[in-house]
């Protein structure tokens, strides 16, 4: 990889921002460009124009890296689901102007525009952090057996399954239960795009047990993520082996389950949550509504305006701060410090969720007093520490701390299989979405140490091997 950066191909990265703060007066205008230029920071890093992507594999063999998976989720969900919000605003709905006579709300209308120039502001300070640390040419230190990797997968989702389930049933450890659980599905799909090309029969057939129990799971879940990731990151490990396949088969897919979701995941909640069936019977009843129209024609535009993208509440944290609620400045990341002491250490730790719920309440986004959870994103965090300045910092390091951690993972593991495939896209999964600073600190920083333990023990077993 050639290692010298052009510092004017990053400056540009920053233009579709200075853009959209320059016609700031015209909100339609100034989202629009906003908007449009995160397809144009896509283009120009995944292409690599900015900076030259990794030689050291094909693209279709390098999906899991940061500039690739991580920026296409984080940052595509982050940037680009609030067009549909938008066209609510303007009093579109199915694309459909409601009346000719519609009043707009100028107000609400400029604080979206407001937001969305933050997105992209957000967006170009994200992949600035990820390109600057984006080297995986260095010499390795460790190895595994080719023939060894499919079993090896199959017995890390093997382990980890149950032991997942152990943190959670363990008073004061249920925070390393999603990790772990996280990381069993990334190894058991990863197995099984192993075992199919290399027929390894009895390996395809556990693996894809284990992954209909895991879809299953997903789809009894009342959420909406992981039934969609499940199907993603199952199609990006079958890429590189059957590309025809999988984009005429995984993208079609995706696509209709974007168009089902909502109404079955709505239906699904009333049914299941409510506590009148059971999860089977909730399912059945969720799909016979999701397929059928009239419902599904309702459920998708509420779902795509204001559930897809979360550029609502941040307008409303935009509206109240700084000018009812002043920025939180270290506050922020003081309660992400208190929340990385396990709870078995510290009995009366402050719980999390209430820390974060503060602010959200200051802010008048919800009640006090409603029955909702509405914690907000990294992006919004980041604005409320240190407004437009925040973001930039924040998504910065962000993106730097992404790409720092998947090398990190490759030269403890032998390289990108089991480094950022497994590791990094198992234990750190929560960096593809990034949640409140809290919870993203606390994980990360236990996921990293979770990522060392595993390396010691495969190294103490043997397995792996060094150079």
């Amino acid at each position: 990889m050639n290692k010298t950066l052009a510092i004017e191909r990053f400056i540009a990265l920053y233009i579709p921002w200075g853009l959209s703060v320059l016609f700031a007066p015209d909100p339609v205008l100034s989202y629009l460009i906003a908007w449009l230029g995160s397809f144009l920071i896509f283009y120009v890093t995944l292409t690599g124009w900015v900076r030259p992507l990794p030689a050291d594999r094909t693209i279709a063999e390098q999906l899991m890296r940061p500039i690739f998976l991580v920026q296409i989720i984080f940052a595509g969900y982050m940037c680009c689901t609030s067009i549909f919000y938008f066209f609510s605003v303007l009093g579109y709905v199915d694309f459909h102007k409601i009346s000719e006579y519609y009043l707009v709300n100028q107000d609400k209308l400029e604080y979206t525009a407001q937001c969305q120039r933050y997105y992209c502001l957000g967006h170009a300070a994200f992949v600035t952090g990820i390109l600057l640390f984006m080297d995986y040419s260095f010499k390795k230190k460790y190895y595994i057996e080719n023939r060894s990797i499919a079993n090896l997968l199959l017995f890390i989702a093997a382990v980890t399954l149950p032991l997942s389930s152990v943190f959670l049933h363990t008073s004061g450890l249920s925070q390393f239960a999603n990790q772990f659980s996280s990381l069993s599905f990334i190894a058991g799909t990863l197995a099984l795009a192993f075992a199919i090309p290399l027929k390894k029969l009895w390996n395809t057939v556990a693996c894809t047990v284990l992954y209909a129990f895991n879809f299953y799971q997903a789809l009894t879940s009342g959420f909406k993520e992981p039934i969609i990731i499940s199907t993603l990151v199952l199609g990006v490990f079958l890429y590189p082996n059957y590309k025809k396949f999988v984009t005429l088969t995984f993208v079609p897919f995706i696509v209709l389950l974007f168009i089902f979701l909502p109404t079955y995941n709505s239906i699904f909640r009333q049914n299941a949550w409510s506590g009148d069936v059971d999860a089977d019977a909730a399912s059945q009843l969720a799909l016979d509504a999701a397929l059928s129209s009239d419902n599904r024609d309702n459920s998708n535009w509420t779902f795509l305006s204001y559930r897809l993208s979360e550029i609502d509440m941040f307008t409303e944290f935009a509206k109240s701060t700084p000018n009812k609620v002043d920025y939180y400045h270290t506050q922020l990341l003081e309660q992400s410090a208190m929340a990385l002491v396990p709870r078995i250490f510290w009995p009366s730790k402050p719980i999390t969720e209430d820390l974060v719920m503060e602010r959200v309440y200051d802010a008048g986004v919800i009640n006090r007093n409603s029955n909702v959870s509405a914690k907000p994103a990294f992006v919004v965090d980041a604005y409320l520490s240190y407004g437009g300045v925040g973001v930039f910092i924040f998504l910065l390091l962000y993106g730097a701390a992404a790409q720092l951690i998947s090398v990190k993972a490759e030269k403890l593991f032998g390289g990108y299989i089991l480094g950022t495939a497994l590791i990094f896209s198992g234990l750190f999964q929560i960096m593809w979405r990034g949640l409140s600073f809290e919870f993203l600190v606390n994980t990360v920083f236990w996921s990293y140490i979770s990522m060392l333990v595993i390396q010691k023990v495969l190294i103490a077993t043997r397995t792996l091997k060094p150079v």
